[in-house]
């Protein structure tokens, strides 16, 4: 049986940083909860937004959310009106709490993993073939700089009888490198023959000293 490490948590507090800023050891329970659902709300709000991370930073009763974004704009809509009643949407959801929202942008998507499963996935709903997706992510990631991108598909591809896996990899992609700065994302495929699961893992190049996830800015 394989023994599978999640790409992210294996780098956790070395080369990554965590996605969520606060412990409180007497309403952990409680707190974690309101992180899941902020964080599903905002994924299904900002479904066309390009949305890649949601870092959540506490402080009191305040609550700072930094949303990770291809489409910046999106979000905040003119003049901030849309960034303005997202707040007041998400103070409703937190029985009145403090809640402020940043935006970061990602300028390089080809080499956000989330963001590159989450496209193959939009892409395999539209009846586009699977593989012809998968090559697409994989040219464009390698000529914005990644040093390499493995793509893993499974599930019933193509509509086909029998489950199956495939992949495609380019470059390389060292799992076990702790220095590597390897960025993964996983994104589901909700299609009329089943769901189909897609896995990305896109190799940045090496951190060879401990960056914080601000100064990345992905």
């Amino acid at each position: 049986m394989g023994q599978k490490v999640h790409p992210i948590g294996f780098r956790l507090g070395i080369t990554r940083e965590w996605d969520a800023y606060w412990f409180d050891e007497k309403n952990f329970a409680e707190k974690l909860h309101e992180d899941i659902t902020l964080r599903t709300y905002l994924k299904q709000r900002l479904k066309h937004a390009g949305v890649s991370r949601i870092v959540i930073e506490r402080s009191g009763k305040a609550i700072t959310i930094t949303i990770h974004s291809s489409r910046p704009g999106v979000i905040i809509g003119r003049s901030g009106k849309d960034i303005a009643q997202l707040e007041e949407e998400l103070r409703q959801l937190t029985q009145g709490k403090e809640v402020r929202v940043r935006i970061s942008e990602i300028k390089r998507p080809e080499l956000d993993a989330q963001l590159v499963a989450e496209n193959i996935a939009q892409q395999i709903e539209q009846r586009i073939s699977f593989r012809r997706a998968m090559k697409q992510a994989v040219t464009a990631a390698m000529r914005m700089g990644a040093e390499g991108i493995r793509i893993k598909c499974s599930g019933r591809l193509g509509g086909a009888e029998m489950s199956r896996k495939e992949q495609y990899l380019q470059g390389r992609v060292p799992l076990n490198t702790l220095r590597a700065d390897i960025d993964y994302g996983f994104a589901t495929a909700y299609t009329i023959y089943g769901t189909i699961g897609v896995k990305v893992w896109i190799c940045r190049g090496e951190v060879l000293q401990r960056r914080s996830a601000r100064e990345r800015g992905s």
